[in-house]
C-alpha cells in the first residue's frame, strides 16, 4: 500500500512539473464551405466588391462580419465593401453552418494623382494617356483641355508606372517629363513614380525551424503584429507567440490528419505589410524533402509546353497537310501528333529532362482549308496550331483519337506527370456549329463608327475578333457561357486531364471564369477528390493580369511582364539587373511572394530568346517578316550561355518554370511561324547537347531542393552585370548568383545572419566557392551562374 501511495504521489508531482500539453484544435467542418485557399482580397478604393459564389460552395455564407473601417452591402451574390481597413491587412469573418472562415483583406493604398500635359490651344484635338496603370488602353483615359493644360485624375497605388501620351492618334513620349525608361524593344516610355514605403520599415518574415507541434519564423521588425491562417481558419492569437524577432505558431491538431494543408502568415506595422509566408504541411509537418512532393503539388510543377504538330510525328498515317498551293510549308501541317508525345513519354525524354507537367497545344478539331493572309511572301495558313476550333469536344484526327489522348494521360500519370491542354473559349472558327446555329451569339465585327473590330486588343479587348473568320463569342451572356464551360468540363471528365492553359484570357469576361471554376469545384474537385490547375494568358498590365486570379477564378497567369524584363536583361549587354529585380519585386507585391505564376522561356507568339541573344533578330524590327525573308540561325554561340542564364532564372524564382519546346536545345526562330519549327531530337551539335544536359540538371536541382520551390526570397547583391538572391526554407538556403558580363567576375556576397551551416552542394561544382563566416566568395566565368545550397 505504501508503494502505491508513493507511486501516486510521484505521478502527481511529475504531471505538475511537466503538464500534458493540450492539443490545439481549431474545429473544422467535415466538408469545408471554401474549396481551396481563400485568396487575399485587394481593396480598390472607396468601394470594392466580390461574389460570394467565388468563395463559398455550394451556397452563400450565413453571415459576414467586416473589420473596422469597412461597411458591407449585400445585393444577391455580390458583396460590396465600402471604405478601407485601418491596418495593412485584416480580414472579413464569414460564418457558415456554425463555422467561422477568414477572408484576408488587403488595404487599398491608392492615391489621387493629378496628371497634366501642357500644350498650346488648338495644338491637339484629342489627347489620351495609356500605360501600365490602364492596361495600355488610351481610350479608357481621355484628358480634358483647360487653360493651356490637358489634365486627368488617376487613382494609383505606390509604384512606378510607364506611359505614353496618345495625341491625335499618335504615341508620344511626354515632352514635359524628363523621366523615361528604355522599353526594351528600341524605344522609351515616360515614367510616373508614386512614392513607395521604405522597405527597411516594413517587416520581413523568414521560415526558421519546426517541431512536432509548432513552426518558428524570424521577423525583421520585433513588435510587428501577426495574422496566421491554417487553411481558411484564423489561428488564435494565443497560439501565436512573439518573443523579440522570433515568432512561434502552433500547428492545429487537425493538420496532422490531413495529407495536405497550408499555413499562411503575415506580419504588419503602421508602415506596411510583410511578405507572405506559405507553408505546405504533410500530416502536420512542413514539406522539406523532395520525396514528400506529390504530382498535384502546384508550386512544385515544372512545365513543358509543346505544339503537337511541331513536336514529334509518331504516326505518319494521320499526316494530312492542307492541299492548297497558297499555303507555304511553314504555315502547313508538319505531322506531329499525340502518338509522338506518347513515344517520348515511353522513351523517358520528359523524365530525363526533369519536368513533371506537360502542356499540350489545343487538341480540338480544326478546319481543313486555307485562311488568313500574309503579304510578304504571299501565303495563307492552315490550322496546324489548333487555335481555330470547329468542334470543342472532338480530338483533331490529324493528332489522333480520344483513346490515344487517354492513353497519353494514363502513361503520364504513371510517371507522376500532369497533363494540361490549351483550351480555346474566346472564339471559334466560322465552321463551328455554335456559330452556324447561333450567329447572334458573337460580338459585332464592326464598331459603331464603321471600323473593323479585329485585333483591337486593348481598346475593345472584350469584343475584338482575332480575324474575320474567327467570330468572338459573346461570353457576357449565360446562354453562351454554359455550353462553352461544359465543353471545358468534358475534357476533365472524359479524358481525366489535370487542368488547362486558357487562351486569350483577358478577352473573356470574368463571368466565364467564375462559372467555369464553380463548375470545376462542384463537378470535379468535390465529387472526384482531385485537384485541377488553371493558368491563363493575358498580355497587359499586372493589375489586369491579377484581376483574373483568385479563389473563384484562375490559379495563375503567365507573368509576361517579368518575362519581357528577363529577355532584355539577359539578351542585351547594356541593360543592368535593376529592371529585372524591380519587376520581380512588383510581381511579388501583386501576385504574392509564393505565387503560381508561369515564368516562361518563350512561347508560340514570341521570337525565340536565343535569336535575340545572338543578335540575329532585333527587338525593333518586324520579326514575322524576318522569319519569312531571312534564314535565322545562331551566329553568336554565346547566345547559348545567355539562354542558360534565362533558364536558370525561371528555375530559381517563386512560381512555375515553363520551358517552350526546343528551348532546351537552343532552337532559333523569328516571329511565328518561324519560332514553331519541328522539334529536333537527333543530330544535335555539342552546344545543343550541353544546353539540354544543363537544363535537365536545372529541373532536377529544383526538384531536389525545396528551397527553390517554397523558399522565402531575399535580394542580396546587385551591380550592372552581377546579381544574387537567396531562397530560404527551414534551414536550407539556395544562393543564386548570376554573371551576365562577357568577362570573369570575382564576387563577395554577404549572407544574412540567419544563414548558418555549410555548403552542401552547387549545381556547377564551382571549385572557387568559399564560405567564411557570413560571406561567400566566388569566381564566376563569363555568362554563367551558380546555385549554392547551404544547410544548417
Amino acid at each position: 500500500m505504501k508503494i502505491k501511495i508513493l507511486l501516486f504521489l510521484f505521478v502527481i508531482q511529475t504531471l505538475a512539473c511537466n503538464p500534458v500539453k493540450k492539443e490545439y484544435l481549431i474545429g473544422i467542418p467535415e466538408s469545408p464551405a471554401i474549396i481551396g485557399l481563400a485568396s487575399p482580397f485587394q481593396l480598390g478604393g472607396d468601394r470594392s466588391y466580390f461574389l460570394q459564389s467565388e468563395y463559398f460552395i455550394p451556397s452563400m455564407a450565413d453571415s459576414l462580419i467586416a473589420p473596422e473601417g469597412i461597411s458591407i452591402l449585400l445585393k444577391g451574390d455580390t458583396v460590396f465593401l465600402e471604405g478601407n481597413i485601418i491596418d495593412a491587412i485584416s480580414g472579413m469573418k464569414a460564418y457558415k453552418d456554425g463555422f467561422s472562415y477568414f477572408i484576408p483583406l488587403l488595404k487599398s493604398k491608392k492615391v489621387n494623382f493629378h496628371y497634366t500635359f501642357k500644350a498650346a490651344e488648338n495644338e491637339y484635338q484629342k489627347v489620351t494617356i495609356r500605360g501600365s496603370f490602364n492596361a495600355w488602353n488610351g481610350e479608357s483615359t481621355p484628358l480634358k483641355f483647360n487653360n493651356g493644360i490637358w489634365e486627368v485624375d488617376l487613382s494609383l497605388s505606390p509604384g512606378e508606372y510607364e506611359y505614353l501620351l496618345v495625341v491625335d492618334g499618335k504615341d508620344l513620349i511626354d515632352p514635359n517629363n524628363g523621366v523615361k525608361k528604355d522599353n526594351g524593344i528600341g524605344g522609351f516610355n515616360s515614367i510616373i513614380n508614386i512614392k513607395q514605403e521604405d522597405p527597411n520599415k516594413i517587416p520581413s518574415l523568414l521560415t526558421s525551424n519546426f517541431s512536432e507541434d509548432q513552426i518558428s519564423l524570424v521577423n525583421s521588425i520585433p513588435g510587428a503584429k501577426i495574422i496566421g491562417l491554417w487553411e481558411n481558419f484564423q489561428i488564435e492569437n494565443s497560439k501565436i507567440e512573439v518573443k523579440g524577432d522570433i515568432i512561434t505558431v502552433e500547428i492545429p491538431e487537425e493538420a496532422k490528419q490531413m495529407n495536405r494543408s497550408v499555413l499562411r502568415i503575415w506580419a504588419y506595422t503602421d508602415e506596411g505589410l510583410s511578405n507572405d509566408i506559405y507553408i505546405p504541411l504533410s500530416k502536420g509537418k512542413p514539406i522539406v524533402a523532395a520525396d514528400q512532393l506529390q504530382r498535384m503539388d502546384k508550386h512544385a510543377m515544372m512545365m513543358y509546353f509543346l505544339l503537337i504538330d511541331r513536336f514529334s510525328d509518331g504516326d505518319s498515317t494521320n499526316d494530312f497537310p492542307v492541299d492548297d498551293p497558297s499555303i507555304l510549308a511553314k504555315a502547313n501541317y508538319y505531322g506531329g501528333d499525340l502518338q509522338g508525345v506518347i513515344d517520348n513519354l515511353n522513351s523517358g525524354y520528359f523524365e530525363d529532362l526533369g519536368i513533371n507537367t506537360i502542356w499540350l497545344s489545343p487538341i480540338t478539331l480544326n478546319p481543313e482549308g486555307a485562311y488568313g493572309l500574309y503579304p510578304t511572301p504571299y501565303t495563307k495558313f492552315s490550322a496546324y496550331h489548333g487555335y481555330w476550333p470547329i468542334r470543342s469536344t472532338v480530338v483533331d484526327y490529324r493528332y489522333g483519337t480520344m483513346d490515344l489522348l487517354k492513353e497519353l494521360i494514363k502513361l503520364a500519370h504513371e510517371k507522376e506527370m500532369n497533363v494540361l491542354i490549351d483550351y480555346v473559349a474566346n472564339h471559334v472558327h466560322q465552321e463551328h456549329p455554335i456559330y452556324i446555329e447561333h450567329p447572334d451569339w458573337v460580338t459585332d465585327l464592326y464598331l459603331p463608327d464603321g471600323s473593323l473590330n479585329t485585333e483591337r486588343w486593348d481598346d475593345h479587348r472584350l469584343t475584338t475578333w482575332f480575324d474575320t473568320f474567327l467570330p468572338t463569342l459573346d461570353l457576357s451572356r449565360m446562354e453562351v457561357v454554359d455550353p462553352m464551360t461544359d465543353s471545358a468540363l468534358f475534357w476533365l471528365k472524359e479524358a481525366g486531364l489535370d487542368g488547362f492553359r486558357h487562351d486569350a484570357t483577358k478577352h473573356i469576361p470574368e463571368i466565364f471564369w467564375e462559372t467555369l471554376t464553380h463548375k470545376i469545384k462542384t463537378e470535379i474537385i468535390i465529387p472526384e477528390q482531385r485537384d485541377i490547375f488553371q493558368i491563363g494568358e493575358t498580355y497587359g498590365s499586372k493589375g489586369l493580369i491579377n484581376s483574373y486570379i483568385g479563389t473563384g477564378k484562375l490559379d495563375a497567369q503567365f507573368d509576361f511582364n517579368v518575362y519581357d524584363d528577363a529577355v532584355v536583361t539577359f539578351a542585351r549587354k547594356d541593360l543592368p539587373f535593376d529592371r529585372l529585380e524591380k519587376g520581380l519585386k512588383e510581381s511579388f507585391s501583386i501576385y504574392g511572394y509564393h505565387n503560381l505564376m508561369g515564368y516562361i522561356s518563350g512561347n508560340q507568339d514570341r521570337s525565340r530568346f536565343i535569336s535575340f541573344a545572338s543578335g540575329d533578330i532585333r527587338f525593333d524590327e518586324n520579326q514575322k517578316l524576318a522569319g519569312w525573308t531571312r534564314d535565322i540561325t545562331i551566329t553568336d554561340s554565346s547566345a547559348f550561355d545567355r539562354l542558360d542564364l534565362l533558364l536558370a532564372f525561371i528555375n530559381t524564382i517563386p512560381g512555375i518554370p515553363v520551358i517552350y519546346y526546343g528551348d532546351e536545345i537552343g532552337s532559333p526562330g523569328a516571329g511565328d511561324p518561324d519560332n514553331r519549327r519541328m522539334m529536333k531530337f537527333e543530330g544535335l551539335n555539342q552546344r545543343e547537347l550541353n544546353l539540354r544536359n544543363h537544363v535537365s540538371e536545372l529541373f532536377h536541382f529544383r526538384k531536389n531542393n525545396p528551397s527553390l520551390i517554397y523558399g522565402d526570397t531575399r535580394f542580396l547583391y546587385k551591380s550592372d552585370d552581377q546579381w544574387a538572391f537567396v531562397r530560404s526554407w527551414f534551414g536550407e538556403n539556395a544562393l543564386v548568383i548570376f554573371n551576365k558580363s562577357d568577362k570573369e567576375s570575382s564576387l563577395k556576397i554577404d549572407l544574412p545572419g540567419e544563414i548558418k551551416g555549410n555548403i552542401e552542394a552547387s549545381i556547377n561544382n564551382n571549385q572557387s566557392i568559399k564560405k567564411e563566416k557570413q560571406q561567400i566568395t566566388i569566381d564566376l566565368a563569363p555568362l554563367s551562374f551558380e546555385i549554392i545550397i547551404i544547410k544548417s
